[in-house]
């Protein structure tokens, strides 16, 4: 029989397009290649709660999905495909699709041919599951799939993965077994809100222990305990879990032999590439659709969707995508073009990164950003300031402001281009200002939606990268050099990352590179006996290596990542031929080199304050970005500081002055660093956490108290707390028993009002400054970033 619509795959995308089809009365055939629909969620583990996301997409579909457990899912669709009168065929597994004059044929295993008009794929890609990737992967005690958690008990199991299936999984697990849950990176950005907030939780309470920016070396098997001994490479260094068994849940990749075998082209060799496709989801293959997970889109709503406008499509009946008003909307700044897919069409020729997106990708990207067409002049942003956005110029110009005295001198960035990248990899503020130049129009990206289809988009990682580097050796180490020039001298360069105290290179070795760091910090050390003397701290933005370089010399120093770091590493000929080539760059750097000979030797002299540099450094300061320091020389115990602090911020105080660490005379109390790369930003559910252009990290007041970033943050200075306008009075206390005692906390008789995360916010909108540093009055209160430390630990205080 020939239909005129076969639809391949019986997910949540094939069930929506084959019920679409069955009440329209368009011939068709729904091929599910297992016993069951839906595999995937069938698969999920007993009782698992299937959330319904997007909430602000409507679900268009003649099939009924709301949130709820997966047993009554699974019914209801099963219930929905019997009354659309669905033509379903079980156990139908197609093995090959071809397509000729007449149509496509559809060829199953069992041997049987089918004739179709238009075939739908929705095939999901979890038949691919990502492997490990490291030695002993095939373990027999590695598995990649979980079906009931219910069936382990007593046992040690590691849960490798940082999405909502491998949340799920480990809080399943984590009720009679121990659990560990292993991230590459250092936050949960990809789950989704609830699963974000119940995995912090059980971390809290020590259902579960993490493991973050955590890569796996090796699986080895062991005669004692558990058979399983797991090798991890953590921010701490190494670690070794022993375990009875490993959980993977990394994705999967597309069927790409299948698909390919369909004629279907992907664009890039990559492992994660899929294909791309139409507006109306049609691939390069006329007449076949893509939807669903292969086509991008792995949320069961937006798979729905797309099933239900597929068929309208390929039946030539008219259909609005969903999202068009949002994008519409969002497009008025094309005042001289009115179609949605037009002006997406255009934005992909004039930008690398949009281009690296397929059509449904796209939308979403510009769905999360926004569209501005800012006036001639218009200042983007102040050099200086920490940026939670980057920008792509999509028509006209912006102008980098480096020269006020002669603007025709300042660098353009023309369309196509990216700006304002350095704040985002660096952490560091901003280090120019930028204007709007001649028609211009850009998107800006926030920082939470760049990082993450950076994460899931290699090219678009790769792209940022290069911009990234040409920027900042432009920036940091050779000012005035041509783009062209730079981009060769980058041909030669590599992107090197470092975990926290991993030597970047070592005393005696050859002085092959210098190095610019891209993210995090570095210390400096020199041998001092059997033990290293800090002399040196490099942050984020700058330069080190080069005077053994410039010296001829094998290095005389070790230089260690004092955080997580990445650095490009320049080879040291390049770097010399480029000095040779540029006078004015040779005097700037040979300045440089004279200086830091300097502070060497002054370092070398007085071997305390090295001391003291890696102290500041081992209490976070090394990626702190305004840091409270108390001189205990001159500190006299009033806790004025910390009254002046509760005063500011609605009796609740964000420092706790005795707490913390000392050595000598300086000590750290607990209060915010404003981290480069704050920790609290992560895995904030209302996106509450924010950073001011002056640096400060604040909350604002749509938080919802869930307590995330107080629990993501490593140095305890969070608390959740609750403002009130009274004031705690030792005489009323005393006196009339009235109110609180000072130092007591605030207690809440109507239980409807929350308490909200609070943190110290540099007393933010205050216009004498930090309450505590004013209120201290021996001066013994001081704030300081990272580039100071060199210039306290020289004079003892500021």
């Amino acid at each position: 029989m020939r239909y005129q619509i076969a639809i391949v795959g019986g997910g949540p995308a094939g069930i929506a397009a084959a019920c679409r089809a069955a009440r329209a009365g368009d011939t068709h055939v729904l091929l599910e290649a297992q016993p069951h629909l839906a595999n995937t969620i069938y698969r999920y583990q007993k009782g698992k709660h299937v959330m319904a996301e997007p909430s602000v997409l409507p679900l268009r579909a003649d099939a009924g999905f709301e949130a709820g457990k997966r047993e009554a899912i699974l019914d209801r669709w099963d219930m929905d495909v019997v009354a659309a009168g669905v033509n379903l065929r079980r156990q139908a597994e197609v093995k090959g699709i071809c397509k000729d004059e007449s149509g496509f044929t559809l060829t199953l295993v069992n041997g049987e041919v089918l004739l179709a008009e238009a075939v739908i794929l929705s095939i999901g890609v979890q038949g691919n599951p990502r492997k490990l990737g490291a030695p002993g992967e095939d373990l027999p005690q590695v598995q990649y799939q979980l079906d009931d958690p219910d069936e382990y008990r007593g046992e040690v199991i590691v849960v490798v993965g940082a999405g909502d299936a491998a949340i799920e999984n480990a809080i399943a697990l984590s009720a009679n077994n121990t659990v560990h849950i292993v991230n590459r990176k250092g936050e949960f950005s990809r789950a989704k809100d609830g699963n974000n907030s119940a995995i912090l939780a059980a971390i809290d309470q020590g259902k579960v222990i993490v493991h973050y920016n955590a890569g796996i070396e090796r699986l080895e098997l062991q005669a004692d305990g558990p058979p399983v001994k797991l090798l991890l490479n953590a921010d701490a260094g190494h670690e070794t879990v022993p375990c009875h068994r490993i959980i993977a849940r990394l994705g999967a990749t597309a069927p790409r032999d299948f698909v390919e075998g369909c004629g279907v082209q992907f664009p890039s060799k990559d492992a994660a590439a899929l294909p791309q496709v139409s507006a109306s989801y049609e691939s390069n293959v006329p007449g076949l659709y893509i939807i669903g997970a292969l086509a991008g889109y792995p949320l069961i709503k937006q798979a729905m969707n797309q099933g239900f406008e597929t068929v309208e499509f390929i039946r030539g009946r008219p259909v609005t995508p969903v999202d068009e008003p949002l994008l519409r909307k969002k497009f008025e700044v094309f005042s001289a073009i009115k179609d949605v897919e037009v002006v997406l069409d255009v934005l992909r020729q004039r930008s690398s990164i949009l281009a690296a997106l397929n059509r449904l990708q796209l939308r979403e990207f510009l769905l999360e950003s926004e569209l501005r067409a800012p006036e001639l002049g218009t200042r983007l942003y102040q050099k200086g300031d920490y940026g939670n956005t980057v920008f792509l110029t999509i028509a006209g110009e912006a102008s980098v402001e480096l020269n006020s005295a002669d603007l025709d001198a300042n660098p353009v960035i023309k369309a196509g281009r990216m700006f304002g990248e350095l704040a985002l990899v660096s952490g560091r503020p901003r280090s120019a200002s930028v204007v709007a130049g001649k028609g211009c129009i850009i998107v800006e990206v926030p920082r939470r939606t760049m990082l993450r289809f950076m994460a899931s988009h290699a090219p678009i990682r790769e792209y940022v990268d290069r911009v990234f580097a040409l920027r900042a050796v432009q920036n940091y180490l050779a000012p005035g050099v041509g783009e062209a020039e730079v981009l060769k001298l980058l041909d030669l360069c590599e992107m090197k990352a470092f975990k926290a105290g991993q030597a970047i290179y070592e005393h005696g070795t050859e002085a092959g590179h210098i190095h610019l760091v891209r993210s995090g910090s570095v210390t400096l050390a020199a041998a001092r006996g059997d033990r290293e003397q800090v002399s040196a701290y490099v942050p984020a933005g700058q330069y080190f290596g080069e005077v053994d370089v410039l010296a001829g010399t094998a290095r005389r120093q070790t230089a260690r990542a004092a955080i997580k770091t990445e650095t490009l590493a320049i080879p040291a000929e390049a770097f010399l031929q480029l000095l040779e080539k540029h006078p004015a760059v040779q005097v700037r750097v040979r300045d440089r080199f004279q200086l830091a000979v300097q502070q060497r030797i002054e370092m070398e002299r007085n071997p305390e304050r090295g001391e003291m540099m890696s102290f500041l450094l081992k209490e976070g300061l090394g990626e702190a970005t305004d840091a409270l320091l108390i001189d205990e020389s001159l500190c006299v115990r009033c806790d004025q500081c910390e009254k002046a602090c509760a005063a500011t911020h609605g009796q609740v105080s964000r420092l706790d002055r005795e707490a913390g660490a000392t050595f000598d005379h300086l000590h750290v109390p607990t209060s915010c660093r404003h981290c480069e790369h704050p920790h609290c930003m992560k895995d904030c559910p209302p996106d509450a956490i924010h950073r001011a252009a002056n640096g400060e990290v604040f909350i604002e007041s749509t938080c919802i108290g869930c307590g995330n970033c107080e629990r993501n943050c490593p140095y305890g200075v969070i608390q959740m707390g609750v403002e009130s306008t009274e004031a705690p009075s030792l005489w009323r206390w005393m006196m009339f028993g009235q109110g609180r005692a000072p130092g007591s906390e605030l207690k809440v008789k109507n239980k409807d009002i929350a308490k909200k995360a609070v943190k110290c916010d540099m007393c933010r909108g205050r216009d004498e400054g930090p309450a505590c540093v004013q209120a201290c009055p021996t001066g013994a209160a001081l704030r300081v970033g990272p580039e100071q430390f060199f210039e306290i630990l020289r004079d003892g205080r500021r």
